[in-house]
């Protein structure tokens, strides 16, 4: 199975290097954005297997950022999470085409399990 390559963004540049870290030391290969701009300049240079979106950043923003996404790269998992909860950032994400959501502080355990599978939905054949 091939390596699984992650693109981590958020405006807190401490937490976007934590998170890389972590997973890397997983064995994740990662690769981090502090805005929207860069995650979209970054988006068309690398074969992204999933991106973790913060959904409040200045500028472009999460949801914004996700339906970008979904336009240009439709079946690339995107993941949402955010310190601010919100049934309603929730459900707009969905929408926006997101696969899930999770809340800050994030758990590095179930990040990995959303990850992977976001990754194993986008690998499996539809029926």
């Amino acid at each position: 199975m091939e390596r699984i390559k992650i693109l981590i963004v958020d405006d807190e540049k401490d937490l976007v290097s934590t998170l890389a870290e972590r997973l890397a030391l997983r064995g994740f290969e990662v690769e981090t954005a502090t805005t929207g701009a860069e995650a979209l300049e970054r988006l068309g240079q690398n074969g992204f297997s999933v991106i973790v979106v913060d959904v409040k950043m200045p500028g472009i923003g999460g949801l914004e950022l996700t339906a970008e996404i979904k336009r240009s790269h439709p079946h690339l998992p995107v993941i949402l999470f955010t310190g601010h909860t919100s049934r309603d950032d929730a459900e707009r994400g969905m929408q926006e085409g997101a696969c899930d959501y999770l809340v800050k502080p994030i758990d590095i355990e179930k990040l990995i399990a959303k990850i992977r599978n976001a990754v194993g939905r986008k690998e499996s054949p539809k029926s």
